[in-house]
């Protein structure tokens, strides 16, 4: 009785067991999930600045934005479907909360184009302040094929003396994306570099409309 009769019986609560601790495991750690596709605006060297010459030493504090865009989520909107409601792919997402990869990429091109920029963390005094203000950054859909990216920020130029505003402008850029995670990326990298552009090119002209009228000032 104790050859034969038994092993099958053993073999089988054995498998049983076995079976159970692997149902055990699958519900404990759940299905295992892809790492998210993270992302950033690209390597990409800066534009030239050309006829862009800053001429004075500008700060560039960190680029704030509001609460809804503090994460890395790759945010859009379905203006089709519940407008109103924000949503961000599960499955993607940026290397880094788009305020501070704005903040990296706008000294990146100060620095190419002006050589005088400072960056703001090091105290160091500063002719003037480039305040900026991310306001928008999202892929909208207009049709569930159809989606655009849009990335707006407000540009404030302060004296660093006498904290008085030099000038302040809106920037908005809109560009045809693809309707996925990875079509929103590649839209919102090339609005935020020509957003860039625009605000330096901004302020290099109220920078040197300032300069002419204080020399004028003084030539009095």
């Amino acid at each position: 009785m104790t050859g034969g009769r038994w092993r099958p019986a053993a073999r089988a609560a054995g498998l049983l067991a076995a079976a159970v601790l692997m149902m055990t495991a699958c519900t404990i750690g759940g299905p295992a999930r892809m790492a998210p596709a993270v992302y950033d605006f690209g390597d990409r060297p800066p534009t030239p600045g050309g006829e862009r010459r800053i001429g004075a030493t500008l700060t560039v504090p960190p680029v704030s934005s509001p609460p809804w865009l503090e994460s890395t989520g790759i945010v859009y909107r379905l203006n089709f479907d519940d407008p109103k409601r924000l949503r961000a792919y599960s499955n993607s997402r940026w290397v880094a909360a788009p305020a501070l990869l704005l903040t990296e990429e706008l000294r990146r091109c100060l620095a190419a184009s002006a050589g005088q920029g400072v960056n703001g963390a090091d105290g160091a005094p500063a002719d003037y302040v480039l305040r900026v203000e991310l306001e928008d950054f999202q892929q909208s859909f207009d049709t569930p094929d159809s989606s655009r990216a849009v990335a707006r920020a407000r540009a404030t130029l302060v004296d660093g003396v006498s904290r008085n505003i030099v000038a302040q402008h809106t920037f908005s850029i809109e560009k045809n994306a693809a309707p996925n995670a990875a079509g929103a990326v590649s839209a919102l990298a090339e609005s935020s570099i020509e957003l860039i552009e625009n605000l330096l090119d901004w302020a290099a002209q109220n920078l040197k409309n300032t300069r002419n009228l204080e020399s004028e000032r003084r030539d009095r």
